[in-house]
């Protein structure tokens, strides 16, 4: 059987559709790991930041001078 050439024309057309979602599908993969790296950071400097101020508060408790009913 001969294939005309709208038969050609329309497997260049799926071929192009098929590359254009693998390529879709990678670019989403690629941007939701980045996604997911981002968020990952955005949290960590966020511990970050709690963690030292939350430090920097109990220390301050620890070294405050006592009350004279205390002592």
């Amino acid at each position: 059987m001969r294939l005309k050439t709208l038969q050609i024309a329309a497997g260049l057309g799926a071929a192009i559709a098929f590359l254009l979602a693998f390529m879709a599908a990678g670019v989403m993969l690629a941007s939701l790991l980045f996604a997911v790296i981002g968020a990952a950071l955005v949290a960590w400097i966020a511990y970050g930041v709690a963690k030292t101020v939350l430090d920097r508060r109990l220390s301050q408790d620890r070294h405050r001078a006592l009350p004279p009913s205390a002592r």
